[in-house]
């Protein structure tokens, strides 16, 4: 993991990762007014590409309308921008973290006189739930926090102060023993994961919460779908009781970091054989193929980073002499 190392992009510049700083009275320290996003470049055999960034970017701009947050970068050079930080960080392969918040100015909850700033961060992250989570799944806890209400919080915008919520899933689950927690909404039906959507899989039928259960609309979320009726696997939006879980056959999370990560055990219960199911290993293996670049990207979800029979050294080689 590189966390911690090589260039930032913050409005327009590149500074070192030790020089990316703001000011401690920033509006988003106190109030947590920003919106942001995560998605992934992945090292294929035609070359390094990002996976939906398209729709990554249209989301961190939904987030930013529904606060009332406009940057002065449209969303294509926006899209360069991300494309600019991979290049000049030399990744192959990265995580990639797009943040629209409010800085300096003054305190006070109106945040309208604060200015709108971006920072767009790039690092090598593996496995979000460990390197064995993707074959040998994790176990899970439904956590005693729930989702926010309709009309409190915008579950359809990724904002910082939504984080705070699934701090506490997390932070739970950890202290007793299990990798996450699954979120209840507020009618007791489920939810997602602290930062996970969740799918649910019985009598080869896959099942997902449908949206205004308190449910993040997630890019991975959308692919699976996707993905699951080009295998032939019905798929339903739905509302899911809790104990579905408990019943059900195969159940796993799907994130930008998280990917596809079965579930074993939910409240030690066991999930089907208490591994990776047929139908998840058939998703998640496609899913693999998709954006290792093994099968053709025959939805157009990959854009390439580097100039084509241009490489991830040659770039940082290019960096280094200008």
């Amino acid at each position: 993991m590189s966390f911690g190392r090589g260039k930032i992009w913050m409005n327009g510049v590149l500074v070192d990762w030790d020089d990316a700083k703001i000011h401690i009275g920033s509006h988003v320290i106190h109030y947590g007014s920003g919106v942001f996003e995560g998605a992934r470049c992945y090292d294929t055999p035609n070359g390094s590409v990002c996976f939906r960034l398209d729709a990554h970017l249209r989301r961190l701009y939904d987030s930013a309308k529904v606060y009332r947050m406009v940057y002065d970068l449209d969303l294509p050079a926006f899209h360069e921008a991300v494309l600019d930080t991979i290049r000049a960080n030399g990744y192959s392969a990265c995580y990639i973290r797009p943040l629209l918040y409010r800085g300096y100015h003054e305190l006070g909850v109106s945040p309208f006189k604060c200015p709108v700033e971006a920072t767009i961060l790039v690092w090598e992250w593996g496995a979000y739930l460990g390197d064995d989570a993707l074959e040998k799944g994790v176990d899970v806890q439904v956590s005693s926090w729930a989702r926010s209400a309709p009309n409190t919080f915008p579950a359809m915008a990724k904002s910082t102060a939504n984080y705070a919520n699934s701090q506490l899933i997390k932070m739970e689950a950890s202290l007793n023993g299990y990798s996450e927690g699954i979120a209840l909404d507020p009618g007791g039906l489920v939810s997602e994961g602290s930062g996970q959507n969740i799918f649910i899989i019985r009598d080869g039928v896959v099942f997902t919460p449908q949206m205004g259960g308190s449910v993040l609309p997630g890019i991975t979320r959308d692919v699976i779908m996707t993905l699951a009726r080009d295998l032939g696997f019905p798929v339903h939006e739905q509302p899911i009781p809790r104990e579905m879980l408990y019943i059900a056959d195969e159940i796993f999370f799907t994130g930008t970091a998280a990917e596809i990560s079965p579930i074993r055990s939910v409240d030690k219960i066991a999930i089907g054989d208490g591994g990776r199911g047929p139908v998840t290993a058939a998703i998640q293996r496609r899913f693999f193929d998709v954006v290792n670049g093994n099968l053709p990207d025959t939805h157009g979800w990959l854009t390439h980073v580097y100039q084509r029979h241009t490489t991830a050294p040659e770039a940082i080689a290019t960096a280094k002499s200008s």
